[in-house]
């Protein structure tokens, strides 16, 4: 079917291939045509005389007729070769075909009957010219050919058989038989053929495309060397790579081109060592990446190469080709230098340490000795970089870099763990205190002062350390155990070292199970809020009172808020709850009179939220709380995160008519800048100054005379906290703090016991 046209099978384009086998049919038209006029001259001298010659000229314009109809068929598949033809042309053709043949029977259906046996037979030879004439000459088009040949064979047979010359009906069937089946053939080969001339076009325009894209790409060349390793048939390309002319290159020992200096000294790069080794022993190779010296220049090359053999068998040198890699491999390189390596500090990066760990370990199997792990974290550094700026911070980490290299010896190795987290592995450890050693001397070394764009930066460290493979049999283990112990040394206060103790899971897993049963401390209504009274210092009338949080959990019973709030902090729960406390303190308020307010503590992580003052406005919306009743207490602290958001976050507030109060006043640093960047309302001094101005510190009572003095010229007032005796009430009045808060004057108490403590006067009940 395939052959014939009727079906056009899958694996091959055969669409393109029948518009290249019927665009031929254009070219022999006029052929066929005068061989069918000739045909028809023929066959009238065969009948003239034995048919009249109305019916011979009736036959001979309807032979005309159909043949100009082919050639028109004929004509319009002349640009076949270049489209895909269509089923509607190949129908075309067909039915020009069966016309033609259909008027080819006439005189040998009806002509016949008129003439002699013999004169059919004439008829017939001449027919059968066509036919054979067909299946030779246009075997592009099998299915017209055999439309033909069946057509008018049938015919003839029948006329024989009618009228009785049976032979000559046999022969015809038999003649019409080998010529469908070399009709089939011929269209075979002459397919085959043209599958054959397609693919071979088709291999030579892929050969040349990628000739010329190899010719194009000038990152490759060829080369060619002879039995003595000497270069021949230098391309420009591979000279230009070696920087020289093909004249010069022309002849000279291969190896001595690419070899440089090393060439006169014999001390090979072990890649040459490699490449003449290979061509020694005439092996082919490929992707051979070789150190070369280009002009005093070191360089690598890719080497592909083959032996070149002659049809006896005799070995002629080798041919290749080459490329320049080097920029590939310095890019490499890099990025191998980068996925082990710190960008910013130059030290060894996580992926690194872990490595050195690993091998610490094994080390230590192997010898029964011990390695450690010492993890460490900058003290004070947030604070650094969120006041100064990460700029000075990436300065300060390349300073603790450079000291930490300083300490570092054959037997340590420290690298950069992210962030302001360093590690140092101690490859042998056995030796007593060689652990304890380190870590003091990084705490000491960090600890020194840095000056950087001017500024004097103090920052500490922390250390944690983990011995292997006694705390741990893997490097997860042993740095999971470190950063534990590095976990205490900062809830200490930080500047220390510990070293891990199994007990330290138990803290760790005590924080992971109060984290979980905070998350869900306000969905089970665990938290609830008391009341600290404040009152003037004169008159002892109750002004306001600070919401404090409490916290009476299912598993845990009551957690202080020593405890939950850093917790919170760090996980930044205390968003959801600080804005829980803050309706929850405004909704309180407006159970009591109208002058007295209501003062809500914020942490850093509230004020940072972009949504803090709508937070705020929502409260008092809710709660109908006049906003100059509520007071915003914030520590210093809070400053040092990010001081703009911060202020730009309390000047909204202050904005809505509320108070702001700077608490825990003079334990922190750089508190006057603050208090003249933000009009605060009232400043607390810390418990500890009133603690030790109760005890006649001089040092104390110089700082409560000198914030009350700025307080008054800032038109602030003050507020005494921790205020315990009737002593310490007097001392503090009479030192001229404004206001006072402690347990002499109430404890925290629930919201029922703060409403009741109210008698028609204002005053506090004893």
């Amino acid at each position: 079917m395939a052959v014939l046209g009727i079906r056009n099978p899958d694996q091959e384009d055969w669409a393109r291939l029948r518009g290249l086998q019927y665009a031929k049919l254009a070219q022999g038209a006029p052929l066929r045509v005068g061989a069918h006029i000739v045909a028809a001259i023929l066959a009238i001298w065969v009948y003239f005389g034995s048919v009249g010659v109305l019916a011979l000229v009736s036959w001979v314009l309807a032979l005309v007729g159909v043949l100009y109809y082919g050639v028109r068929c004929d004509k319009s598949l002349a640009d076949a070769d270049t489209r895909r033809m269509t089923s509607t042309e190949f129908n075309h053709h067909c039915r020009a075909i069966a016309f033609i043949a259909v008027v080819w029977c006439v005189p040998i259906g009806f002509f016949a009957f008129q003439g002699t046996a013999k004169e059919l037979l004439a008829l017939w030879s001449i027919v059968s010219v066509l036919i054979v004439g067909s299946a030779l000459v246009v075997a592009a088009a099998p299915l017209g050919s055999i439309i033909f040949t069946t057509l008018t064979g049938l015919a003839a047979a029948i006329s024989a058989a009618i009228l009785g010359e049976f032979a000559i009906s046999a022969i015809v069937i038999f003649f019409v038989g080998i010529a469908i089946f070399g009709t089939i053939e011929s269209a075979r080969t002459y397919l085959m053929a043209r599958i054959a001339e397609a693919g071979v076009v088709e291999q030579s325009e892929v050969v040349s495309l990628l000739l010329r894209e190899f010719e194009e790409n000038q990152a490759d060349w060829l080369w060619q060397v002879d039995t003595g390793r000497r270069v021949r048939s230098v391309s420009p390309r591979f000279s230009f790579a070696l920087g020289k002319t093909p004249i010069d290159v022309d002849g000279k020992p291969f190896l001595q081109l690419i070899a440089g200096d090393s060439w006169e000294s014999g001390q090979f790069a072990p890649s040459l060592h490699d490449l003449a080794e290979r061509l020694k022993r005439r092996e082919s190779f490929s992707n051979l990446i070789v150190k070369v010296t280009i002009s005093g220049e070191h360089r690598w090359w890719e080497l592909s190469g083959t032996p070149i053999i002659d049809e006896s068998g005799t070995y002629l040198g080798f041919r290749g080709v080459g490329s320049d890699v080097t920029e590939q491999r310095e890019s490499s390189e890099k990025i191998a230098y980068l996925a082990r390596y710190d960008t910013l500090t130059s030290l060894p990066n996580r992926l690194m340490l872990n490595e050195a760990l690993r091998d610490a370990m094994r080390y230590a199997e192997k010898w029964r000795s011990r390695c450690a792990f010492l993890m460490l974290d900058l003290d004070r550094f947030k604070a650094v970089n969120d006041s100064l700026g990460h700029q000075v911070g990436d300065q300060l980490l390349a300073k603790v870099s450079n000291r930490l290299k300083e300490l570092m010896d054959d037997n340590t190795m420290c690298g950069r763990l992210g962030g302001d987290e360093f590690g140092i592995v101690i490859r042998d450890a056995s030796k007593k205190g060689v652990v304890e050693s380190v870590a003091r001397k990084v705490i000491s070394r960090l600890s020194q002062p840095y000056d950087i764009d001017n500024n004097t930066l103090y920052v500490g460290a922390s250390v944690g350390s983990a011995i292997g493979p006694r705390d741990g049999k893997t490097v997860e283990e042993i740095m999971r155990n470190s950063d534990l112990a590095l976990y205490r040394a900062k809830d200490e206060g930080g500047g220390e070292h510990f070293a891990y103790e199994p007990m330290l899971h138990a803290h760790a897993e005590e924080r992971r199970k109060l984290e979980y049963s905070l998350r869900r401390a306000l969905e089970n209504n665990e938290m609830s809020l008391h009341y600290q009274p404040v009152v003037d210092a004169n008159d002892e009338h109750v002004v306001s009172f600070e919401a404090l949080l409490r916290w009476n959990s299912k598993e845990h019973g009551f957690v202080g808020p020593d405890k939950f709030i850093p917790l919170a902090e760090d996980t930044r729960l205390i968003i959801p709850i600080g804005k829980w406390v803050l309706e929850q303190a405004c909704i309180e308020a407006t159970n009591w009179p109208s002058h007295i307010r209501v003062a809500v503590n914020v942490s850093g992580e509230q004020l940072i939220e972009p949504e803090f003052a709508s937070t705020v406005v929502k409260a008092l919306s809710s709660s109908g709380l006049d906003a100059r009743r509520l007071e915003i207490e914030v520590t210093e602290s809070i400053f040092l995160r990010d001081a703009n958001v911060a202020r730009a976050a309390l000047e909204q507030v202050i904005a809505l008519g509320c108070t702001v109060a700077l608490d825990d006043f003079g334990t922190g640093y750089s508190s006057l800048g603050y208090l003249r960047k933000l009009s605060f309302s009232t400043i607390k001094v810390d418990r500890s100054f009133v603690q030790g101005a109760a005890q006649n510190s001089a040092e104390s009572l110089a700082i409560i005379r000198a914030v009350v003095a700025m307080a008054d010229s800032l038109e602030m007032t003050t507020t005494a906290e921790g205020v315990e005796t009737a002593e310490e009430a007097e001392m503090i009045r009479e030192l001229g703090c404004s206001k006072i808060q402690g347990y002499y004057f109430g404890r925290p108490m629930p919201a029922l016991e703060a409403r009741a403590i109210f008698d028609r006067a204002g005053r506090l009940i004893a």
